[in-house]
């Protein structure tokens, strides 16, 4: 059997859009819970300034807990050196620096220039280099924005394309793919994700960030999964978006896709009734968020993964 990662990206991208803020004790029972449910990498969080998302203001925290959870890969952002220098400090064990193509949207996230952002990136990925072997983080550079800006509209390939090799050049382990904004499609899936492949090697591009801005997300998942990619990022309840992109809506949502992957026979390790089972958390912890997903809906169909099939006898006409 087929198997992905789906890494649980809730308690970062899906609280940074929120405008209330999550306790640090309903953040912790979310993670667990989601390692109870089979999640094996939660990006539990990002290493920014309190004023700008006082959302994540605790991360470290909630960082040194994560770390408790045997099994666990807790992943975090981070914008810069400084805040690389916390993840490492709070024992991350994989960090990811955003890098917008749209240079627009960099400065406006991160206040960085592309090239503000690689010196960035060499930074962090001399002071991991300082790390003992097998201490080391995963670094990843994410290119945010890929499929267009809602600032600068579409962004040239060749643009994506030489910053995906300077990211690999500063010292990235590897790149991912963002649809910040929701503008990709299955067909533009297909073609970036060949062309970054192409310039940096398969095995330097795992995973994708899919946004459902316009009910895309799932498609294009599927049609990222049909180009080897293995590690898909979601969020519990389609939870987030981006402060920066206006009309971003929020992320795939993380029982949608499991449902997807699993109904294909593809392995999550994730235990789907479990997993519907948390958003009473962030019922309680978040009261009035709008919580999103057609599974949590409809429920499971008769007969998925040993749900019970009624006998003729008791069926309804």
């Amino acid at each position: 059997m087929s198997k992905v990662l789906i890494s649980e990206v809730g308690p970062r991208d899906g609280l940074q859009n929120c405008k209330q803020i999550m306790p640090l004790e309903d953040k912790k029972r979310w993670i667990q819970a989601a390692v109870d449910a089979g999640v094996e990498e939660i990006e539990v969080g990002s290493f920014v300034s309190p004023k700008l998302l006082p959302q994540m203001a605790d991360t470290g925290d909630v960082v040194r807990f994560a770390k408790t959870i045997p099994g666990l890969e807790v992943a975090v952002l981070v914008p810069n050196l400084k805040g690389a220098q916390m993840a490492l400090d709070a024992g991350a064990d994989k960090l990811t620096i955003p890098l917008s193509v749209s240079e627009t949207h960099s400065i406006r996230n991160i206040r960085r220039t592309h090239d503000q952002v690689i010196d960035e990136a060499k930074a962090i990925a001399d002071l991991i280099a300082t790390l003992p072997e097998g201490k080391r983080p995963h670094f990843e550079g994410s290119l945010s924005t890929a499929f267009g800006c809602t600032i600068e509209g579409p962004i040239p390939e060749a643009q994506i394309l030489k910053l995906s090799e300077r990211l690999m050049a500063a010292g990235c382990d590897e790149v991912g793919l963002s649809d910040t904004t929701g503008y990709g499609d299955p067909k533009s899936i297909r073609q970036l994700i060949r062309a970054v492949r192409a310039t940096v090697g398969n095995e330097n591009l795992t995973g994708v960030h899919l946004h459902n801005t316009r009910g895309l997300g799932l498609a294009n998942a599927l049609a990222a999964y049909e180009e080897g990619i293995t590690t898909f990022d979601a969020s519990l309840a389609g939870l987030g978006g981006c402060p920066t992109s206006p009309g971003a809506s929020g992320n795939i949502v993380t029982e949608d896709i499991v449902f997807m992957f699993e109904s294909m026979g593809i392995d999550t390790n994730i235990d789907l009734e479990k997993l519907l089972a948390i958003r009473a958390i962030l019922s309680e912890a978040l009261p009035g968020e709008e919580l999103y997903g057609f599974t949590a809906n409809a429920g499971l169909p008769l007969g998925f993964k040993g749900q019970p099939v009624p006998k003729p006898d008791e069926l309804v006409n």
